[in-house]
């Protein structure tokens, strides 16, 4: 067996461990690009046209395939308990005012750090409703009765 055949061989093999290590979809594209670096190795193409080769099917692949990938393999979120409060009612217990960073309220008998999504504060008493959860915090907006 020809020396450029193994060299190609064990790029392919070197590519596909790199991906098998990383899981991040980057270096099987130039395993694929190896596969066909040896493909033109094998038909008898010079170095030069196996390296264009190789370089070619490698970034036209990770042009192209790569973001398609990425979406199909793309976990899914994983849905909290926390996110079942989006869209329910929360007792505002403290004003909540974004300017003096306060603000608190009560949900399921449960505390909160409350911030409103809007600028304008919401007086202790009233009821709001969750818009979303930033980390710890409820984004809430008044209800509109």
């Amino acid at each position: 067996m020809e020396p450029i055949l193994i060299i190609w061989l064990l790029g392919i093999i070197v590519f596909v461990i790199l991906e098998a290590a990383t899981y991040q979809l980057v270096s099987i594209w130039f395993a694929v690009g190896a596969v066909g670096g040896l493909a033109a190795a094998a038909l008898g193409a010079k170095f030069n046209v196996q390296m264009c080769v190789f370089l070619a099917l490698s970034v036209i692949l990770l042009l192209c395939l790569r973001p398609i990938s990425k979406k199909l393999l793309k976990s899914k979120i994983e849905r909290t308990n926390a996110d079942s409060l989006i869209g329910k009612d929360v007792l505002i217990t403290k004003e909540v005012n974004n300017l003096l960073g306060n603000g608190e309220g009560k949900i399921n008998g449960m505390k909160w750090t409350v911030r409103t999504s809007g600028s304008s504060p919401i007086p202790e008493g009233e009821t709001a409703v969750v818009e979303k959860i930033e980390g710890v915090k409820l984004i809430v907006k008044r209800k509109e009765e």
